[in-house]
Protein backbone atom coordinates (compact mmCIF):
# COMPACT_ATOMS: atom_id res chain seq x y z
CA UNK A 1 0.00 0.00 0.00
CA UNK A 2 3.29 2.52 0.88
CA UNK A 3 4.31 1.66 -2.69
CA UNK A 4 0.75 2.41 -4.16
CA UNK A 5 1.09 5.80 -2.51
CA UNK A 6 4.25 6.93 -3.51
CA UNK A 7 3.67 6.17 -6.88
CA UNK A 8 0.22 7.76 -6.76
CA UNK A 9 1.87 11.05 -5.49
CA UNK A 10 5.15 10.66 -7.49
CA UNK A 11 2.58 10.91 -10.97
CA UNK A 12 0.34 14.00 -9.21
CA UNK A 13 4.07 15.93 -8.60
CA UNK A 14 4.42 14.79 -12.27
CA UNK A 15 1.32 16.07 -13.38
CA UNK A 16 1.58 19.28 -11.24
CA UNK A 17 5.39 20.32 -13.01
CA UNK A 18 3.34 19.96 -16.61
CA UNK A 19 0.89 22.67 -15.99
CA UNK A 20 4.29 24.79 -15.51
CA UNK A 21 4.24 25.72 -19.40
CA UNK A 22 1.07 26.75 -19.49
CA UNK A 23 0.06 30.37 -19.20
CA UNK A 24 -1.40 32.29 -16.24
CA UNK A 25 -4.79 33.14 -18.60
CA UNK A 26 -5.20 29.42 -19.26
CA UNK A 27 -4.47 28.35 -16.26
CA UNK A 28 -6.85 31.16 -14.57
CA UNK A 29 -9.63 30.31 -17.23
CA UNK A 30 -9.28 26.33 -15.93
CA UNK A 31 -10.13 27.27 -12.79
CA UNK A 32 -13.36 28.51 -13.16
CA UNK A 33 -14.39 25.83 -15.43
CA UNK A 34 -13.87 23.97 -12.29
CA UNK A 35 -15.05 25.56 -9.77
CA UNK A 36 -18.24 25.46 -11.77
CA UNK A 37 -18.02 21.63 -12.52
CA UNK A 38 -17.70 21.34 -8.45
CA UNK A 39 -20.77 23.34 -7.56
CA UNK A 40 -22.77 21.67 -10.54
CA UNK A 41 -21.48 18.29 -8.93
CA UNK A 42 -22.48 19.43 -5.02
CA UNK A 43 -26.35 19.61 -6.24
CA UNK A 44 -26.65 16.25 -7.40
CA UNK A 45 -23.29 14.34 -4.61
CA UNK A 46 -24.23 15.32 -1.40
CA UNK A 47 -21.75 12.88 0.07
CA UNK A 48 -18.64 12.32 -1.95
CA UNK A 49 -16.96 8.83 -1.63
CA UNK A 50 -13.06 9.00 -1.20
CA UNK A 51 -10.49 6.21 -1.63
CA UNK A 52 -7.19 6.09 0.80
CA UNK A 53 -5.26 7.57 -1.52
CA UNK A 54 -7.33 10.73 -2.35
CA UNK A 55 -7.93 11.17 1.40
CA UNK A 56 -3.76 11.17 1.75
CA UNK A 57 -3.95 13.62 -0.96
CA UNK A 58 -6.36 15.61 -0.04
CA UNK A 59 -5.65 16.30 4.03
CA UNK A 60 -1.89 17.16 2.82
CA UNK A 61 -3.00 19.94 0.08
CA UNK A 62 -5.58 21.41 2.50
CA UNK A 63 -3.00 22.32 4.84
CA UNK A 64 -1.60 24.74 1.70
CA UNK A 65 -4.95 26.51 1.54
CA UNK A 66 -5.90 29.47 3.64
CA UNK A 67 -8.46 29.74 6.23
CA UNK A 68 -11.06 30.76 3.89
CA UNK A 69 -10.07 27.91 1.35
CA UNK A 70 -10.45 25.69 3.49
CA UNK A 71 -13.67 26.42 4.43
CA UNK A 72 -15.06 25.69 0.75
CA UNK A 73 -13.50 22.18 0.59
CA UNK A 74 -15.88 19.25 1.10
CA UNK A 75 -12.87 18.12 3.40
CA UNK A 76 -13.58 20.17 6.73
CA UNK A 77 -10.73 20.01 9.49
CA UNK A 78 -12.98 18.38 11.35
CA UNK A 79 -13.58 15.62 8.44
CA UNK A 80 -9.29 15.39 8.78
CA UNK A 81 -9.22 14.81 12.36
CA UNK A 82 -12.08 11.72 12.28
CA UNK A 83 -9.85 10.48 9.29
CA UNK A 84 -6.59 10.23 12.10
CA UNK A 85 -9.26 9.05 14.67
CA UNK A 86 -10.57 6.42 12.94
CA UNK A 87 -6.63 5.27 11.50
CA UNK A 88 -5.57 5.09 15.09
CA UNK A 89 -8.61 2.98 16.00
CA UNK A 90 -7.74 0.69 13.26
CA UNK A 91 -4.14 0.73 14.43
CA UNK A 92 -5.18 -0.35 17.84
CA UNK A 93 -8.16 -2.89 17.54
CA UNK A 94 -8.11 -6.64 18.06
CA UNK A 95 -9.68 -9.16 16.25
CA UNK A 96 -12.38 -10.46 17.64
CA UNK A 97 -12.38 -14.51 19.38
CA UNK A 98 -14.62 -15.97 18.85
CA UNK A 99 -15.79 -18.26 21.76
CA UNK A 100 -15.50 -22.12 21.11
CA UNK A 101 -16.79 -24.63 23.34
CA UNK A 102 -18.23 -23.98 26.32
CA UNK A 103 -21.53 -26.03 27.81
CA UNK A 104 -24.57 -24.60 28.90
CA UNK A 105 -25.70 -24.48 32.69
CA UNK A 106 -28.59 -26.69 32.91
CA UNK A 107 -31.85 -24.88 33.94
CA UNK A 108 -31.85 -26.68 37.02
CA UNK A 109 -28.68 -25.63 38.06
CA UNK A 110 -29.62 -22.12 37.19
CA UNK A 111 -32.61 -22.15 39.50
CA UNK A 112 -30.81 -23.95 42.30
CA UNK A 113 -28.20 -20.98 42.03
CA UNK A 114 -31.10 -18.45 42.38
CA UNK A 115 -32.57 -20.05 45.09
CA UNK A 116 -29.59 -19.73 47.07
CA UNK A 117 -28.97 -16.17 46.91
CA UNK A 118 -32.75 -15.72 47.43
CA UNK A 119 -33.06 -17.39 50.69
CA UNK A 120 -29.39 -16.42 51.34
CA UNK A 121 -29.22 -12.46 50.70
CA UNK A 122 -25.94 -12.38 52.43
CA UNK A 123 -24.51 -14.35 50.37
CA UNK A 124 -21.75 -13.75 47.32
CA UNK A 125 -21.37 -15.87 44.38
CA UNK A 126 -17.88 -17.38 45.74
CA UNK A 127 -20.32 -18.18 48.96
CA UNK A 128 -22.74 -19.57 46.76
CA UNK A 129 -20.53 -21.25 44.77
CA UNK A 130 -18.80 -23.14 47.65
CA UNK A 131 -21.91 -24.73 48.70
CA UNK A 132 -22.56 -26.14 45.07
CA UNK A 133 -19.30 -27.53 45.59
CA UNK A 134 -19.95 -28.82 48.55
CA UNK A 135 -23.33 -30.49 47.25
CA UNK A 136 -21.36 -32.17 44.12
CA UNK A 137 -21.84 -29.31 41.48
CA UNK A 138 -18.84 -28.72 39.19
CA UNK A 139 -19.34 -25.25 38.14
CA UNK A 140 -17.10 -22.16 38.01
CA UNK A 141 -17.65 -19.06 39.94
CA UNK A 142 -17.83 -17.13 36.89
CA UNK A 143 -20.62 -18.83 35.50
CA UNK A 144 -22.35 -18.41 39.09
CA UNK A 145 -21.66 -14.64 38.46
CA UNK A 146 -23.27 -14.42 35.74
CA UNK A 147 -26.72 -16.20 36.34
CA UNK A 148 -27.18 -13.59 39.37
CA UNK A 149 -26.11 -10.86 37.16
CA UNK A 150 -28.46 -11.65 34.22
CA UNK A 151 -30.76 -12.01 36.79
CA UNK A 152 -30.46 -8.64 38.15
CA UNK A 153 -29.34 -10.17 41.93
CA UNK A 154 -25.70 -8.19 43.22
CA UNK A 155 -23.30 -10.93 42.43
CA UNK A 156 -21.61 -9.46 45.44
CA UNK A 157 -24.00 -8.09 47.94
CA UNK A 158 -23.28 -4.92 50.40
CA UNK A 159 -22.30 -6.00 53.64
CA UNK A 160 -22.12 -3.97 56.70
CA UNK A 161 -20.72 -0.36 55.97
CA UNK A 162 -21.24 2.94 54.00
CA UNK A 163 -21.50 1.96 50.20
CA UNK A 164 -18.41 3.74 48.22
CA UNK A 165 -20.34 6.56 47.09
CA UNK A 166 -20.70 6.62 50.77
CA UNK A 167 -17.37 6.74 51.54
CA UNK A 168 -15.77 9.04 48.68
CA UNK A 169 -18.45 11.80 49.71
CA UNK A 170 -17.42 11.72 53.48
CA UNK A 171 -13.84 11.11 52.80
CA UNK A 172 -13.12 13.76 49.77
CA UNK A 173 -11.02 16.12 51.91
CA UNK A 174 -8.41 13.18 52.31
CA UNK A 175 -8.38 12.11 48.81
CA UNK A 176 -6.26 11.44 45.97
CA UNK A 177 -6.91 9.93 42.88
CA UNK A 178 -4.44 8.75 39.97
CA UNK A 179 -4.68 6.92 36.36
CA UNK A 180 -3.16 7.34 32.97
CA UNK A 181 -4.79 7.86 29.72
CA UNK A 182 -2.87 7.72 26.16
CA UNK A 183 -2.56 10.03 23.31
CA UNK A 184 -1.70 8.62 19.60
CA UNK A 185 0.11 11.45 17.47
CA UNK A 186 -0.12 12.51 14.03
CA UNK A 187 2.15 9.39 13.28
CA UNK A 188 0.38 6.85 15.20
CA UNK A 189 3.08 6.92 18.32
CA UNK A 190 1.57 6.27 21.71
CA UNK A 191 1.92 8.37 24.08
CA UNK A 192 1.16 7.72 28.00
CA UNK A 193 0.10 9.96 30.51
CA UNK A 194 0.27 10.30 34.20
CA UNK A 195 -2.04 12.23 36.48
CA UNK A 196 -3.40 12.52 40.04
CA UNK A 197 -6.46 14.19 41.16
CA UNK A 198 -7.43 16.05 44.52
CA UNK A 199 -11.19 14.37 45.28
CA UNK A 200 -12.20 17.94 47.28
CA UNK A 201 -10.69 20.75 44.89
CA UNK A 202 -11.02 18.63 41.55
CA UNK A 203 -7.38 20.29 41.36
CA UNK A 204 -5.28 18.17 38.58
CA UNK A 205 -1.69 17.74 39.04
CA UNK A 206 0.11 16.43 35.79
CA UNK A 207 2.79 13.84 36.97
CA UNK A 208 4.57 13.10 33.74
CA UNK A 209 4.07 11.83 29.76
CA UNK A 210 6.40 8.78 28.44
CA UNK A 211 6.22 6.52 25.68
CA UNK A 212 7.66 3.40 28.15
CA UNK A 213 5.92 3.80 31.47
CA UNK A 214 7.65 1.43 33.91
CA UNK A 215 7.18 0.77 37.24
CA UNK A 216 10.40 2.86 38.47
CA UNK A 217 9.44 5.53 36.38
CA UNK A 218 5.94 5.75 37.88
CA UNK A 219 7.62 5.35 41.44
CA UNK A 220 9.78 8.26 40.57
CA UNK A 221 6.53 10.83 39.67
CA UNK A 222 4.75 9.44 43.16
CA UNK A 223 7.96 11.00 44.86
CA UNK A 224 8.01 14.36 42.57
CA UNK A 225 4.51 14.65 43.47
CA UNK A 226 4.82 14.25 47.50
CA UNK A 227 7.84 17.15 47.15
CA UNK A 228 5.61 19.41 45.50
CA UNK A 229 2.69 19.29 47.89
CA UNK A 230 4.89 19.80 50.76
CA UNK A 231 3.55 19.99 54.14
CA UNK A 232 -0.03 19.25 52.31
CA UNK A 233 0.55 15.63 51.75
CA UNK A 234 -0.28 15.48 55.41
CA UNK A 235 -3.54 16.16 54.94
CA UNK A 236 -4.23 12.78 52.68
CA UNK A 237 -5.24 9.71 54.09
CA UNK A 238 -6.34 7.87 50.99
CA UNK A 239 -4.62 7.16 47.34
CA UNK A 240 -7.52 5.70 44.84
CA UNK A 241 -5.72 3.51 41.79
CA UNK A 242 -6.27 0.80 39.49
CA UNK A 243 -4.88 -2.25 39.25
CA UNK A 244 -2.24 -1.97 36.99
CA UNK A 245 0.91 -3.60 36.43
CA UNK A 246 3.02 -0.22 36.44
CA UNK A 247 1.77 0.17 40.55
CA UNK A 248 4.33 -1.45 42.14
CA UNK A 249 4.68 -1.93 45.23
CA UNK A 250 7.20 0.64 45.34
CA UNK A 251 4.72 3.03 44.09
CA UNK A 252 2.35 2.28 47.25
CA UNK A 253 5.77 2.06 49.15
CA UNK A 254 6.07 6.16 48.34
CA UNK A 255 2.48 6.86 49.91
CA UNK A 256 2.75 4.39 52.72
CA UNK A 257 5.85 6.66 53.92
CA UNK A 258 3.75 9.64 54.47
CA UNK A 259 0.59 7.85 56.21
CA UNK A 260 -1.69 7.60 52.47
CA UNK A 261 -3.22 4.29 52.38
CA UNK A 262 -3.75 2.99 49.55
CA UNK A 263 -7.11 1.90 47.61
CA UNK A 264 -7.31 -0.19 44.70
CA UNK A 265 -10.56 -0.23 42.75
CA UNK A 266 -11.87 -3.65 41.19
CA UNK A 267 -11.69 -4.87 37.75
CA UNK A 268 -13.25 -3.15 35.09
CA UNK A 269 -15.04 -1.06 37.75
CA UNK A 270 -14.48 2.94 36.46
CA UNK A 271 -17.09 4.30 38.60
CA UNK A 272 -14.84 3.16 41.67
CA UNK A 273 -12.49 5.76 40.15
CA UNK A 274 -15.45 8.09 38.90
CA UNK A 275 -14.00 11.31 39.56
CA UNK A 276 -10.49 10.70 37.31
CA UNK A 277 -12.39 9.04 34.69
CA UNK A 278 -14.82 11.99 34.50
CA UNK A 279 -11.78 14.13 34.08
CA UNK A 280 -10.35 12.33 30.73
CA UNK A 281 -13.38 12.13 29.30
CA UNK A 282 -13.81 16.22 29.85
CA UNK A 283 -10.39 16.08 28.58
CA UNK A 284 -10.70 14.65 25.19
CA UNK A 285 -14.16 16.29 24.60
CA UNK A 286 -12.54 19.75 25.56
CA UNK A 287 -9.36 19.41 23.83
CA UNK A 288 -7.63 15.68 22.51
CA UNK A 289 -10.81 15.20 19.89
CA UNK A 290 -10.49 18.49 18.66
CA UNK A 291 -6.66 18.92 17.86
CA UNK A 292 -3.89 16.69 16.28
CA UNK A 293 -1.08 15.96 18.39
CA UNK A 294 2.30 16.03 16.31
CA UNK A 295 4.98 15.22 18.99
CA UNK A 296 5.57 14.85 22.93
CA UNK A 297 6.62 18.25 23.30
CA UNK A 298 3.57 19.55 21.56
CA UNK A 299 1.53 17.20 24.45
CA UNK A 300 3.34 18.66 26.87
CA UNK A 301 2.51 22.29 26.14
CA UNK A 302 -1.25 22.31 25.29
CA UNK A 303 -1.95 20.07 28.50
CA UNK A 304 -0.16 22.55 30.66
CA UNK A 305 -2.22 24.96 29.18
CA UNK A 306 -5.34 23.56 29.67
CA UNK A 307 -4.53 21.97 33.45
CA UNK A 308 -4.18 25.86 33.89
CA UNK A 309 -6.82 26.68 32.45
CA UNK A 310 -9.21 24.05 34.39
CA UNK A 311 -7.40 24.64 37.99
CA UNK A 312 -7.42 28.24 38.01
CA UNK A 313 -10.38 29.37 36.28
CA UNK A 314 -13.20 26.97 34.73
CA UNK A 315 -15.79 26.35 37.27
CA UNK A 316 -17.50 23.23 38.36
CA UNK A 317 -21.08 21.79 38.78
CA UNK A 318 -19.38 19.85 41.79
CA UNK A 319 -18.50 23.16 43.21
CA UNK A 320 -21.30 25.04 43.18
CA UNK A 321 -20.05 26.60 40.13
CA UNK A 322 -17.12 27.59 42.06
CA UNK A 323 -13.45 28.06 41.07
CA UNK A 324 -11.37 25.63 42.47
CA UNK A 325 -9.32 28.27 44.38
CA UNK A 326 -12.13 28.91 46.53
CA UNK A 327 -12.78 27.39 49.60
CA UNK A 328 -15.90 27.60 50.48
CA UNK A 329 -17.41 24.21 48.93
CA UNK A 330 -19.12 22.15 51.81
CA UNK A 331 -17.03 19.11 51.04
CA UNK A 332 -14.35 20.95 52.92
CA UNK A 333 -16.04 20.45 56.24
CA UNK A 334 -14.91 17.44 57.56
CA UNK A 335 -17.34 14.59 58.05
CA UNK A 336 -18.34 13.67 61.96
CA UNK A 337 -16.88 11.08 63.81
CA UNK A 338 -19.49 8.59 63.74
CA UNK A 339 -18.99 8.74 59.93
CA UNK A 340 -14.87 8.35 60.94
CA UNK A 341 -15.73 5.62 63.17
CA UNK A 342 -17.79 3.75 60.46
CA UNK A 343 -15.48 4.33 57.33
CA UNK A 344 -12.55 2.64 59.66
CA UNK A 345 -13.71 -0.88 58.82
CA UNK A 346 -13.94 -0.05 54.85
CA UNK A 347 -11.28 -2.02 52.78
Amino acid sequence: MAVRLLYLVLRQVMAWFGLLDRSSRSKNAEILVLRHEVAVLRRQVRRPRLSWADRAVVAALTRLLSQAGQLQRSVTPATVLRWHRDLVTRRWTQPRRRRTGGRCTAPELRRLVLRLASENSTWGYRRIHGELAGLGYQLAPSTVWSILKRAGIDPAPRRNGPSWQEFLRAQAHGILATDFFCVDTLLLHRLYVLFVVEHVTRRVHLLGITANPTGAWVAQQARNLLMDLGDRAAQFKFLIRDRDSKFTDVFDAVFASEGIRILRTSVLAPRANAIAERWIGTLRRELLDRILIRKRRHLEHVLAEYTTQFNQHRPHRTLNRQRRSNRSHPLHRRPSFASDVAIGSVD
